[in-house]
């Protein structure tokens, strides 16, 4: 991986610079911040516009109510910023000729994806933990003081689920040569794994199914079988990076 520090660096700078990390971070927060609000509130809200004329039983929110709508929020909005962010990584540059000229410094092509792929992780991260800072104190306040340690477990959970999306879209950054190709490549997988988390047997070990080992350990539950399914997502990025190097280090730039 020669040059892959300078690499990292010049692609965390751009993330900032680009003002791609801080619009994720902002989002992210105010999507944690409103998901306990909404679980809060929305009985209420449900009840207000109903009037007196219907009788609607919306049972009492609690904590778990939270805790999916955490999920809920920052699954779909992450989802959709994984792929907008990891859509033109690869593309952008092979079509504008930047990644022939980086490449003829001493940089290795493998060096080149991984910093990539890094940086998009970096950004997500940042987001993330802006969210479930704010997420928990505002569950905290309104609800009740979930298990710290849960609640961080949830969060890398979704994390690694949202990683595993980005991963995708940046295999298909690197086969095509335009950003919407790689987003269409990142939404047929998308949509692939939705399906096949609905199946019992498969589900648990798509990225979406982390969310329930998540859901779970941030209410203190057991959450079951758990390192099956982190090994499998982990594995599933590893495998799409590396055939994300194989196609990249084949191709003429």
């Amino acid at each position: 991986m020669i040059g892959l520090g300078s690499m990292l660096r010049k692609e965390l700078l751009e993330q900032w610079r680009t003002r791609r990390m801080l619009v994720v971070a902002v989002v992210f927060t105010a999507l944690g911040i409103g998901s306990p609000l909404l679980a809060r509130y929305t009985p209420e809200l449900v009840k207000a516009l109903a009037g007196d004329q219907f009788q609607i039983a919306v049972p009492p929110p609690t904590a778990a109510d939270a805790v999916g709508q955490f999920l809920k929020n920052l699954g779909q909005a992450g989802v959709l910023t994984a792929i907008l962010l990891a859509m033109g990584s690869v593309a952008v540059e092979k079509e504008r000729g930047t990644a022939a000229l980086l490449l003829t410094k001493p940089i290795s092509r493998g060096a080149f994806l991984l910093a990539k792929l890094l940086a998009i992780a970096t950004t997500l991260l940042v987001g993330l933990l802006l969210a479930a800072i704010a997420g928990y104190a505002y569950t905290a306040i309104l609800f009740e003081a979930l298990p710290p340690l849960g609640w961080g477990a949830m969060a890398g959970l979704l994390l690694l689920g949202l990683i595993g999306y980005a991963s995708l879209t940046f295999l298909g950054s690197t086969l095509a040569r335009s950003s919407l190709a790689a987003a269409a490549i990142g939404i047929g997988a998308m949509v692939v794994l939705l399906i096949l988390s609905a199946l019992p047997s498969i589900g648990p070990f798509t990225p979406g199914g982390l969310d329930a080992l998540g859901a779970a350990m941030a209410v203190g539950k057991d959450p079951g079988a758990l390192i099956g399914p982190v090994l499998v997502n982990l594995a599933g990025v590893a495998a799409v990076f590396g055939i994300a190097w194989l196609v990249f280090r084949r191709q003429e730039l």
